[in-house]
């Protein structure tokens, strides 16, 4: 795909955007060029998912029919809104959802060890109304690598659905515990999995990410994964200390939504429970 298919594009959804009065906020009789934006939205936004969304229609055409415009930004905003390398990583996606996962979701009972585990759990929102993950890190044994990217994408699809989220937002905050962590535990190859699926797969999905009651000798695995971490990615990570453990957490999340361990008053809840 180059500038000129851009540009082609571009003319194309301007000449239709005359004729149709601008740019409708809903679907009309599921007509893949009437673009569905979202009040937040604004022009630049509008405009190159208008043109991606068209791009995507001409290199697969069922792509704009399962996804909405909210997915695009999100794609657009992790490649720093380059339409042409949004549209590469969003068809990559595409292909690999289709071969991973033919049927198109994700259910627990297609990983019963990963969830037998009780090593994540899904309760609570913080103060910007994401739902609150809570992981621990020294409930994972390291497994098969295809069932580590199941339960992220069963992370992904549990995050989706909570009703309280904003449809423009659909992020999460994420508290890692890793008390208890050792060598037994340690799963590079999982970790870097987790990392692909979140920054290629479900870019811009997590809000902030905790790790907490970090021993020493998780750094030795830390200092392995960083350099794979992209730099938006990297914005969102932050090692809290013990004695300021609480403190930090209540700056983002109310004492009624904060997880019981962690001094709040909400209990946990398994993922599978959710």
């Amino acid at each position: 795909m180059d500038q000129d298919d851009i540009n082609h594009v571009n003319t194309n959804d301007r000449d239709r955007d005359s004729n149709d009065n601008g740019i409708n906020d809903h679907e009309t009789n599921n007509r893949s060029s009437i673009v569905v934006v979202g009040s937040d939205f604004n022009e630049i936004e509008k405009s190159k998912v208008a043109i991606l969304k068209a791009l995507l229609q001409r290199e697969d055409p069922s792509s704009s029919q399962e996804v909405d415009d909210y997915e695009l930004r999100r794609f657009l905003r992790a490649r720093d809104m380059d339409i042409e390398k949004a549209s590469n990583m969003f068809l990559k996606y595409r292909s690999w959802k289709k071969s991973f996962m033919p049927n198109g979701s994700i259910s627990a009972s297609e990983i019963p060890q990963q969830i037998s585990h009780d090593k994540l759990f899904m309760q609570g929102f913080d103060k910007q109304g994401r739902p609150i993950v809570v992981v621990f890190g020294a409930r994972h044994k390291p497994g098969k690598v295809d069932d580590f990217r199941r339960i992220l994408h069963l992370l992904s699809m549990m995050v989706c659905k909570c009703s309280r989220i904003p449809r423009s937002e659909e992020k999460f905050t994420s508290i890692a515990d890793l008390q208890g962590w050792g060598y037994s535990n340690s799963d590079i190859r999982g970790y870097l999995a987790a990392l692909s699926i979140l920054q290629d797969c479900y870019p811009e999905r997590l809000g902030k990410l905790f790790i907490v009651h970090s021993p020493y000798i998780f750094m030795t695995a830390w200092k392995m994964i960083y350099p794979f971490i992209d730099s938006n990615t990297k914005k969102k990570i932050m090692f809290v200390e013990n004695k300021k453990l609480k403190s930090t957490l209540l700056s983002e999340i109310d004492e009624s939504q904060l997880p019981e361990p962690y001094g709040g008053k909400l209990p946990l809840v398994p993922i599978q429970d959710c």
